[in-house]
């Protein structure tokens, strides 16, 4: 298995070099474990760290119902988020990109490092030095997005990269469930939710994610980022496409998308 898994690897990490895609893992392994994603996973972040990248924080996705319904599943995962994803709002983004969607989320900005097991969200909240509005670009390495729950572990969660707003907010300053996101492409309203979305409470999600990765023997850190999960469903962009989401009283966040 050792072997299968790293040659499945090594196809997920060219294809994503190649900006190419390949046919979903789980057609030829249809029984594929969490574990077993995950460490495909990891052989990848592996990679990627000892060539000079820099893990920056983690992303949680499919926390929403309109998420899980959209791709059929019904629990969350999570992905790692590398320095060379890292994106300002207003700057534009030039990502290698293969089929990108868009994501309304909420970032959490710790603090202080969070180790489970037992975290809750007054622990998550005690942690973060601020929260910011954060649009995440997902991608997947799948061809047409035909994935299951292993299928998207093992591309790191279909992460792409992600676009965080300037401007923090203290989590005690505003209703992290009740505040509203509106999501635009081209002046379009495509998208309306809000942050109660990612089960029930964003804070809960980056707390499902901090017991999770002490089953994994590893913890959230002081400095990382933490997309907490989409408030709603995801939107497909092209290049030349200008996104914007507007978090009401937690700010906004904007960016065109360019071919890279």
């Amino acid at each position: 298995m050792e072997q299968r898994m790293a040659e499945i690897a090594e196809r997920l990490y060219r294809a994503e070099q190649e900006r190419t895609v390949i046919a979903p893992i789980t057609e030829d392994l249809p029984e594929m474990s969490m574990e077993t994603a995950y460490g495909i996973q990891m052989l990848n972040v592996e990679k990627k760290v000892g060539g000079g990248d820099r893990i920056v924080g983690h992303k949680i996705g499919l926390t929403s119902k309109p998420m899980q319904r959209q791709l059929g599943v019904g629990e969350p995962d999570f992905g790692h988020l590398f320095s060379s994803m890292r994106y300002t709002s207003g700057h534009p983004v030039d990502h290698p990109l293969i089929q990108p969607k868009v994501e309304p989320e909420l970032a959490f900005l710790l603090k202080e490092d969070l180790p489970g097991p037992g975290v809750d969200v007054q622990d998550v909240l005690r942690a973060t030095s601020h929260v910011v509005p954060a649009i995440e670009v997902i991608d997947s390495r799948i061809a047409d997005w035909k994935i299951r729950l292993a299928d998207t572990i093992a591309d790191n969660a279909s992460s792409g990269c992600f676009v965080l707003g300037e401007v923090g907010t203290d989590v005690h300053a505003a209703n992290l469930t009740t505040t509203g996101a509106v999501l635009m492409v081209n002046g379009e309203v495509v998208q309306t939710g809000a942050a109660a979305a990612v089960m029930g409470h964003p804070a809960a999600a980056v707390a499902w994610l901090a017991n999770k990765l002490s089953s994994l023997g590893t913890t959230l850190k002081a400095g990382h980022v933490v997309l907490s999960g989409a408030v709603t469903a995801a939107v497909p962009v092209r290049p030349g496409d200008h996104i914007l989401l507007n978090f009401g009283k937690l700010g906004r966040v904007e960016f065109t998308l360019r071919s890279p």
